[in-house]
């Protein structure tokens, strides 16, 4: 019985061309990711192959100086409360995984890169505003 669901599991991966899916949209996203961290500093590196990715979130670039883990967990609810909900992981807890289905879509990713772009906005909009206040 399993060999024959494994069997079918195999099918619908060839059929349905999810292994092409999976390289396709997954470098499309990782290259998407990349485009990001050059636009926000708090977006340390941006490392994988396929669909598993990581995100690594920090307060100095230069340094890799990990982002505060309440900074970290403020990001990731955020995120969540808009619908796209990343894996944690990392030595300190501050990068984002994301392994997607092989299934995942074009716009699945379109919606994950436009809910982390405007999160990483309002996150350093904040920080701008705490800093002017400090002055």
């Amino acid at each position: 019985m399993a060999s024959a669901v494994g069997i079918s599991v195999l099918e619908v991966i060839e059929g349905e061309q999810l292994q092409k899916n999976s390289l396709e949209v997954g470098t499309y996203f990782l290259k998407s990711l990349a485009k990001l961290r050059e636009r926000f500093e708090i977006i340390g590196d941006v490392r994988g192959k396929g669909l598993m990715i990581g995100v690594e979130m920090v307060s100095d670039r230069a340094a890799r100086t990990p982002l505060s883990a309440p900074h970290v967990a403020e990001i990731w609810e955020t995120c969540k409360d808009m619908g796209v909900l990343f894996g944690r992981g990392g030595l300190n807890g501050n990068v984002f995984c994301i392994r997607p289905p092989l299934c995942i879509t074009y716009d699945d990713v379109y919606l994950a890169l436009n809910v982390l772009e405007t999160v990483c906005k309002q996150h350093l909009e904040k920080r701008l505003r705490n800093w002017r206040r400090n002055v």
